[in-house]
């Protein structure tokens, strides 16, 4: 089959050139056109249900909908995962379905199920499936900013023009509004005018009913015209709610306005922006799962432009986050790495090749491989980001693996050609080593095997790295088989080809040393045993994480203060500290801070927590080295605020946590049992030992208790005297606190709501129902016209409860999140682990489980150590069926240990971690070792009879092996050197990867050279 395609290429040579050609202008569009992120999809296939019941707290909620929500939701097929937050008036439940389940299928199997409940759920609830989003679809943020602009224009604004016009954008999920008020039209009735006149609130919320309406009649003919008849009662404007007529008495015309204060006002808030100290108004832009991130930011901007142009003078769009600049830094570094790779290597070609023609045709294969590769990656939807193109970056020196044997091979039998045609000559040299050229490529599509193989959030991350590399080697291979043997027709000159003078000092200093070795084998075998076992303790002490973190260059702080403080005091706080900050943090641009939960509902935060966006300046700018010092000094200044904890973490960082855990932090330690107090008292043990162990910071546990509630319970007897239902009494109450919406007026293409409401300041909206006294005394108008204070109506009390009420698969449970600093994940876990179960005793019904980063380091490493083995196998079997021999199989496998040995010692040296990507390094070694080893020993075995002395054919088979070990292994290292040397953001990902593949490739290319050599010469001596 290779021969044949090998001879079909330089037979049909113009054929193969311009399908060649065809093939780059295809790879070239297709990297045009390929979508660009900076991350893999790495979510699962979710969908979030997001409902609202005003005025519920967590308890009633978790019992009334949640509990029987769950229930009904178990029951869908490919479910992986169901997560549930309750809060005051919002409960947010999350289903998680298996790899690979169609988005559209599922959100069809929640919403039947959804629908079938629905009857049975309080009739005040509101809200539903969320929109088709991932938990990384915040991809920009913005702020509206005008200073002649109030908060309630600035969010009509938004709401009413900006946000409809921004979602019509293709690939926008939806547009989240925040801050500022909703503008509402409040009705503030008069409780002694409403007694003068006989009139209730159900008379009020009738009469609106039936007024605020248009109807369709139908058609009236007249003559030859059909007129279409309507009804028209529809509020336009304030006036119209002012006018309307409630009832008549005595003759007398009671209208609205007699019994009630009509106003603008606003709806109740559940959280709130500020900004750089003020309140403010925010944008955010949540993009369509598996859409073009790069190009919806790009579209979205594009759009903006538009819309400001129509904006009120002075208004101006401030965008505070795009995800496209994270995008373009971290592609940009790594391209930059590639293009660097590429330069290198065909300088190293240029060096060991001595010829510029074969150089070249040896260079172009990479190019070429690159272009076939996007073509296989836009086929096979893979994205470009980090992860893919580091891959590229990986495979560079294996790429022209392939080319450079076959190439080589080709000038040497052109350089002794005296009588066969050029063709002939060409197509015998391709064939001698086809066969090998397929087995290598083989071996490290099997060796890189294991990574897609890898599940959760570590195969989600690394198989497109091992997708790409497989499509880059198999593109290597298919054009080292067929135009590169037409490139060396048309390119290569017949004769003799000088070998490059570095190359021959090589040589001759190679077969001086390897002489000297192999007639004193035990010391450099000793030598070489005794750096393994050393590399062996160093191992040990090796500090284990899942990924080094990607510095995204903002920072997000997370603040929780006490679980009872209310929006106006919260955001009061915030202020203070962005203020305080933009003082003490010059390297701080602008900050922009979210309090409590957005508009649909995504991020069901409390009125306690925070989350603060700072926009840094360019590290140029800053006065401290690094990141850390900046945070620190960040720290310090927060500080000055007690009373709460404080968390460090940034956009993408964050949603990561939140996704695989519920909570934020490197590690989360959830508490499953039944009673809320014995949760949080559990877990608040488990936070105390956690801080107190070296390397914690930002320990954080969910204030699941601290709820503070006045229960109003009817007096039944005074019920059943006056006809008041709790409904009626509830219905009151929260008109007075919180506004009840009873309708709503059409103003152009704008709905505002019409409110029940109590009466409040016009400025802040904060009713002046602010006491329990003041509760106790608000009177009541009851079903016969009589007015009563509450107190005497009902028994009021006050009790603590849950604030918070986190559920995974239908379990209750409290969680801790840690931020480890200065220290390997896996070693913190393991002595935490072992501080709480001799210190803990946990109730019969409760269980601990360790989740976040280090979930998926363990499940990635148990999953690598049963995969790799595997590979091993395979791989033994393909050196079996080429030697023909166990004991030659053997020898290249025991190449592998002192190849991972310098990859060991290189970690140990940098001070790197024992990670996911330097467990790919280690991969790539495995490959690279074996190939190195075929190389060498398929050698020896072809000049077996050539030779009658052992040692001399041995020495001189390594001499002519030389070149393409030390091609093959500089060439990898030099295409990884970019990569270690890298600063921009990404780098901090690829770097263990290349620090381990440079570090084993010296190592391995020693003992390849030298160790090697000596086991196959005492192998052959024992089979003589």
């Amino acid at each position: 089959m290779l021969n044949l395609l090998i001879k079909f290429s330089l037979t049909q040579r113009l054929f193969v050139c311009v399908f060649v050609a065809i093939a780059m202008i295809t790879g070239g569009k297709a990297w045009l056109n390929i979508p660009i992120d900076a991350f893999p999809e790495i979510s699962p296939t979710q969908v979030k249900i997001v409902l609202k019941l005003p005025g519920m707290n967590a308890v009633e909620i978790e019992s009334q909908v949640t509990r029987i929500i769950e229930t009904e939701l178990l029951g869908i097929p490919a479910q992986e995962m169901l997560r549930s937050t309750t809060k005051y008036s919002i409960t947010d439940i999350t289903i998680d379905f298996k790899n690979g389940t169609d988005i559209y299928w599922a959100r069809q199997q929640v919403n039947e199920r959804l629908m079938n409940i629905m009857p049975s759920l309080p009739s005040n609830i509101s809200g539903g499936m969320a929109p088709m989003s991932t938990p990384l679809s915040e991809v920009f943020m913005f702020t509206v900013d005008n200073p002649t602009l109030s908060l309630t224009e600035k969010r009509t604004l938004l709401d009413w023009h900006i946000r409809p016009l921004l979602r019509t954008v293709p690939g926008v999920a939806d547009v989240n509004s925040l801050g500022g008020f909703v503008k509402t039209y409040q009705i503030v009735p008069n409780i002694l005018f409403m007694q003068q006149y006989n009139i209730s609130f159900n008379d009020i919320e009738t009469s609106i009913a039936l007024l605020n309406q248009n109807g369709g009649i139908g058609r009236l003919i007249k003559g030859n015209d059909a007129l279409i008849l309507r009804t028209e009662g529809k509020f336009s404007d304030i006036n119209d709610i002012k006018s309307m007529v409630i009832k008549t008495a005595n003759n007398k015309v009671i209208r609205l306005s007699d019994i009630a204060t009509i106003s603008e006002g606003a709806l109740t808030r559940y959280g709130a922006v500020t900004k750089n100290g003020n309140e403010a108004t925010q944008g955010l832009i949540i993009a369509l799962k598996n859409s073009n991130t790069a190009q919806v930011i790009t579209q979205v901007k594009s759009k903006l432009n538009d819309i400001e142009a129509s904006l009120p003078k002075g208004t101006k769009i401030n965008v505070f986050y795009d995800r496209s600049t994270l995008i373009d830094t971290a592609i940009n570094t790594i391209t930059n790495a590639l293009a660097q790779a590429v330069i290198l290597v065909i300088i190293l070609l240029a060096i060991f090749l001595g010829d510029i023609r074969s150089s070249l045709v040896v260079s172009l294969s990479l190019p070429m491989a690159a272009l076939v590769t996007f073509i296989l990656m836009k086929q096979f939807e893979l994205s470009a980001n980090l992860m893919s193109l580091g891959g590229l970056v990986i495979a560079i020196g294996m790429l022209v693996d392939s080319s450079v044997v076959i190439v080589e091979n080709i000038v040497n039998r052109l350089s002794n050609n005296q009588h066969l045609p050029r063709l002939h000559v060409i197509f015998r040299a391709c064939k001698e080593v086809a066969t090998p050229v397929f087995s290598g490529t083989i071996i490290i599509i099997i060796v890189f095997s294991p990574l897609l193989m890898l599940s959760g959030l570590e195969g989600k991350l690394f198989k497109p790295v091992a997708l790409t590399i497989v499509f880059a080697m198999i593109s290597a291979l298919l054009l080292s088989l067929t135009i590169i043997p037409v490139l060396a027709s048309l390119l290569l000159k017949d004769g003799p080809v000088t070998q490059p003078k570095l190359v021959t000092a090589l040589q001759h200093f190679y077969v001086k040393t390897l002489a000297n070795v192999i007639n004193k084998p035990l010391i450099i075998t000793l030598l070489s045993l005794s750096i393994f076992i050393v590399s062996i303790f160093l191992f040990q002490g090796l500090g284990k994480s899942f990924m080094p973190t990607l510095d995204e260059g903002d920072i997000i702080v997370q603040l929780e203060k006490s679980p009872s403080i209310s929006l106006a005091a919260s955001v009061d706080i915030d202020k203070q500290i962005e203020k305080a900050l933009l003082a003490n943090i010059p390297e701080i641009v602008q900050i922009v801070a979210r309090t409590g939960s957005d508009e649909l509902g995504l991020d069901p935060m409390g009125l306690n927590e925070t989350d603060i966006f700072m926009e840094l300046a360019p590290k140029a700018q800053w006065r401290f080295a690094t990141k850390a010092q900046l945070i620190e000094n960040i720290r310090a200044t927060l500080k000055s605020y007690p009373g709460m904890t404080v968390g460090f973490t940034q956009p993408i960082q964050m949603r990561v946590s939140e996704m695989l855990t519920g909570g934020t932090g490197d590690i989360s330690i959830k508490v499953f049992g039944n009673d809320m107090h014995t949760l949080a008292a559990i877990a608040e043990k488990i936070a105390g030992l956690s801080q107190a162990i070296s390397g914690a910071s930002d320990v954080k546990m969910a204030l699941i208790e601290g709820g503070k509630y006045v229960n109003i319970k009817l007096i039944p007897e005074v019920a059943s005297q006056f006809n008041l239902s709790t409904q009626a009494l509830s219905d009151y109450l929260k008109s007075q606190l919180e506004g009840l919406q009873i309708s709503s007026l059409l103003e152009g293409n704008r709905i505002v709501p019409i409110v029940f409401n109590g009466s409040k300041d016009t400025v802040t909206h904060q009713g002046q129902l602010s006491s329990i006294e003041a509760l106790k005394q608000q009177l009541i108008l009851m079903p016969n016209n009589i007015l009563v204070p509450l107190a005497q109506i009902a028994q009021i009390s006050f009790k603590t409860g849950p604030l918070l009420i986190e559920r995974e698969k239908g379990n209750r449970f409290a969680s801790v999140s840690v931020n480890i600093t200065n220290r390997d994940v896996v070693s913190y876990v393991n002595e935490l682990e072992s501080k709480i179960y001799n210190t803990i005793e946990l109730p019969t019904g409760y269980s601990l489980s360790f989740g976040g980063e280090f979930e998926s380091q363990q499940r990635a490493t148990n999953n690598l150590l049963l995969l790799i083995p595997v590979a091993l196998i395979l791989i033994f079997i393909i050196l079996f069926t080429t030697f023909n021999s166990v004991a030659k199989s053997t020898l290249i496998i025991a190449n592998i240990p002192f190849a991972l040995m310098g990859g060991i010692i290189s970690l140990y040296i940098s001070q790197e971690y024992l990670s996911v990507p330097a467990s790919v390094g280690f991969i790539a070694l495995l490959g690279i070792a074996v190939l190195n080893g075929i190389v060498m020993v398929s050698y020896f075995e072809q000049t077996k009879f050539l030779a009658n002395q052992l040692t001399t054919r041995i020495i001189e088979g390594a001499s002519r092996r030389l070149r393409p070990v030390l091609m093959t292994a500089t060439t990898a290292m030099f295409g990884l050197m970019p990569l270690v040397f890298a600063t921009g953001p990404g780098a901090e990902i690829q770097r263990p990867l290349a620090i381990v593949v440079i570090g084993g490739l010296i190592t391995s290319t020693i003992t390849t050279l030298y160790l090697l050599p000596i086991f196959y010469c005492w192998l052959e001596k024992r089979h003589a």
